[in-house]
């Protein structure tokens, strides 16, 4: 059988619906449904009549229509919505109040019904208009402009769902020009006799109607292509499985999309908490952002039957959710619905989302699930508000936005103390401090977030979120502790069992131990929750395979990752020790080359192998001894200079430093304070000697201090240049958390050095005293 070609047309399609349905169904079914008869049979019908349009389809309190007309529908849209005004005054019940938008374009026509993305535009529209208001595309204006005699503001180009390109969109005022526009009701023809009708003939005359309109409806046909289990890049896990897409945001500004992305994330959150449900990541359903993609593209891609998609609508302190629960493997929708909400109600509207979703899925909550969505985490809706402004930001991942982001958290405590999310949230936002070089400009932040870490993290334990286990479980790998590391983690996806960054930060303490494998497993978890592959679990497999002596995978995994993220020196580390071991070195002078471009300029010290003993991803010095060892034989193998004092075992080195929380201590070497710092400066009594990165050291420095890198500078024959064996020598670096002080001063006894000191405080300390600093004359 040849098939038809499908019939095409341009056409002005009109969608309608009422505003905040939902809510009053909810308050009064009866009186909503009749209100809305009433309205459809007296204004709505007659009005399509008189101006030559039709109705193609209801959708509960939705309608679409097509006029051949442009100016018809204009017209239609501004009169019906001020006759509906006139009907809401005439009553004394609830008003009802319409959203309309109309656009011209190409529509695909299936029997009675309507298709494509000319239909698509005309739904955004009316979504994105006002209660009561009208919105219309470009494409409609250009053929009205200048016809009728009505106000329309222009709103700008918007992105919107599905459609590849932005559209023009337009405002029709509702002021006195418009309601000039409207025309009396026609008389509506009686018809010439009255006839009663019995019982049988009736139920006949609905048998019709009914068997008719599932005709034309066909509910058994797919309203889209359907996905194909055949197909998808991951095979459906044995229960649910879902994919929350970003939902729009259709605020009137711009400024209000952390809103909707937080809303989202939520959700992601919350029912992933579900046992009943596997649900896909943030990292992978973020992905789709701003982009237009079907369905059926989405389910294959991540191995998912359903995907849940809507939008969010802002206006101070009101909100409207929509939502919508795919099948993608059926073709069709589940459910659809509209929440109006105040803003301290927003808890409440997420459970009720939630509770569809579970009841669509036939999924059957624990006890403790259920009570789960009962708890709002706060009672504060704009501490709330603050939290998800601060997420937002602390994902930019660079150092303003991160600086806003901590004023949004503690803008949040502010608002409630309790607030446990909130203390998490802001110890996230210092531990980023703590993890970058943001704290070199700051001018010694990177101890004070230190501190803060410490605190917020300590109040965000009271009332303890999967975030809060994860980032202590971070905290705790930094201070060497990685049983404790393990127990965290653990609690952490008990809450949130879902989310691949737990399980990328697992196998993180499991690479760390000696357990490359178990490592290698928990990245699989991570990649089924998280199908497109973040490059934190590409990094982190890398680093599994390496350890696992897997060097081809390990060089085809970290090509990946410095193709998608060309700015982190350890991923170069990483590629060069596997090229090492392979014996496969052309490509390595490119690499240090590249390394030290990425390394330098951020107060790093070149390329040396010894920079693995010592710090590779985070600190090593609880690293698993034979992994780091390992790690540094590639290093030495494919060419890298060894680094500085390379005379001593690193192993010799090592057994005279100490770790306790994340503080050094070495073996017979006296700890100092800035006070005595400060002390021996004045009286010239010691020779000061930084050992940190040349860019670093720099930007600011103990006045008279000697420069001498811990990896390419610190040699037994450097320090004799600048001491002799009986001085007292005082190493420093950028605070007690920098390891390099310690290991220099260990370096120093080794060396014979008699009187070596470490001073943990360093110049951060040394500066928040208020104690004379200087520059060198290239930074001044």
């Amino acid at each position: 059988m040849i098939a038809m070609p499908q019939e095409r047309k341009l056409t002005t399609i009109l969608s309608a619906d009422v505003v905040g349905y939902s809510a009053m169904m909810n308050r009064d079914e009866s009186g909503t449904l009749a209100s809305l008869k009433e309205l459809r049979r007296n204004l709505i019908e007659p009005k399509i009549e008189q101006y030559h349009g039709r109705t193609i389809k209801l959708m509960g309190d939705g309608t679409l229509m097509e006029f051949s007309s442009v100016f018809d529908a204009v017209c239609f849209a501004v009169d019906i919505q001020h006759k509906v005004d006139e009907f809401n005054a005439s009553r004394d019940e609830e008003p009802i109040l319409y959203r309309i938008g109309i656009n011209v374009g190409d529509i695909i026509v299936d029997e009675e019904d309507i298709y494509g993305d000319g239909v698509n535009i005309a739904a955004r529209l009316e979504a994105l208009s006002d209660p009561g208001g009208i919105c219309l595309s470009g494409s409609v204006m250009e053929h009205i402009a200048g016809k009728l005699d009505l106000d329309i503001t222009p709103l700008g180009e918007r992105l919107v769902k599905n459609i590849p390109t932005p559209i023009l969109i337009y405002k029709v005022e509702r002021n006195a020009k418009a309601a000039s526009l409207s025309t009396p009701m026609l008389e509506v023809q009686s018809p010439p006799s009255k006839r009663q009708f019995t019982p049988w003939i009736a139920a006949v005359i609905l048998a019709v109607l009914f068997l008719t309109g599932l005709a034309v409806w066909q509910p058994w046909k797919p309203e889209f292509s359907r996905a194909s289990v055949d197909r998808m890049a991951l095979p459906l896990p044995d229960k649910p499985s879902l994919v929350v897409l970003p939902f729009e945001d259709f605020s009137d500004s711009k400024e209000n999309e952390y809103f909707a992305d937080g809303m989202t994330e939520d959700l992601i959150t919350d029912l992933s908490k579900i046992s009943g449900i596997f649900v896909i990541s943030r990292n992978s359903s973020w992905t789709y952002k701003d982009k237009a993609v079907r369905s059926q593209q989405v389910a294959e891609e991540l191995g998912v039957q359903y995907i849940l998609e809507g939008s969010v609508r802002r206006a101070g302190d009101q909100v409207r959710v929509n939502a919508q629960l795919i099948d993608a493997l059926g073709g069709h929708h589940i459910w659809a619905d509209r929440y109006d909400s105040q803003i301290e109600d927003v808890f409440a509207l997420q459970d009720q989302v939630l509770r569809e979703i579970t009841t669509a899925l036939a999924v059957q909550l624990t006890a403790i699930e259920e009570g789960g969505l009962e708890r709002a985490e706060t009672e504060s809706p704009l501490a709330y508000d603050a939290v998800l402004r601060g997420l937002d930001l602390l994902r930019r991942d660079n150092e303003d936005a991160t600086a806003e982001a901590i004023s949004a958290f503690e803008n949040a405590i502010e608002l409630d103390p309790d607030y446990s999310r909130a203390y998490a949230g802001l110890a996230a936002a210092h531990w980023r401090i703590v993890q970058s070089v943001w704290f070199l400009a700051a001018g010694g932040g990177f101890e004070r977030s230190w501190r803060e870490v410490l605190k917020n993290i300590d109040k965000a334990m009271e009332a303890p979120s999967a975030l809060a286990y994860s980032l202590k479980a971070q905290i705790l790998v930094e201070q060497g502790r990685h049983s404790e590391a393990f127990d965290e983690l653990d609690k952490a996806l008990a809450l949130s069992p879902s989310d691949p960054d737990i399980h990328v930060a697992k196998a993180k303490v499991l690479n760390a131990t000696g357990r490359a494998a178990e490592a290698e497993v928990a990245l699989r978890y991570a990649v089924r929750f998280d199908p497109l592959q973040t490059t934190r679990y590409l990094r982190e497999l890398g680093v599994a395979q390496l350890h696992q002596r897997k060097y081809r995978e390990a060089v085809s995994t970290m090509r990946r990752v410095i193709a998608r993220e060309n700015d982190s020196a350890p991923d170069i580390m990483t590629l060069v020790s596997a090229l090492g071991h392979l014996n496969e070195t052309d490509e390595v002078p490119a690499l240090i080359e590249k390394y030290n471009e990425i390394a330098v300029p951020s107060f790093y010290d070149p390329f040396t192998a010894q920079e693995s003993l010592l710090w590779w991803y985070g600190d090593m010095f609880g690293y698993d001894p034979e992994y780091r060892q390992h790690l540094f034989e590639g290093l030495v193998k494919a060419g890298v200079p060894e680094g500085a004092g390379s005379d001593l075992k690193w192993s010799t080195v090592r057994e005279l430093v100490s770790q306790s929380e994340g503080l050094y201590s070495v073996e017979d070497v006296r700890m100092i304070s800035t006070e005595e710092a400060h002390e021996l400066w004045r009286n010239n009594a010691a020779v000061f000697v930084d050992v940190r990165a040349e860019l670093d050291f720099d930007a600011g420095h103990i006045p008279g201090a000697h420069f001498l890198s811990l990896m390419v500078g610190l040699s037994r024959e450097a320090l004799m240049e600048i001491a002799s064996k009986d001085d007292t020598l005082i190493f420093s670096c950028h605070g007690p958390h920098c390891p390099y002080s310690a290991y220099a001063a260990a370096k120093a006894q080794l060396w014979g050095f008699e009187e070596p000191r470490y001073y943990p405080g360093g110049f951060p300390a040394w500066q928040e005293a208020g104690l004379p600093t200087e520059t060198t004359e290239s930074q001044q």
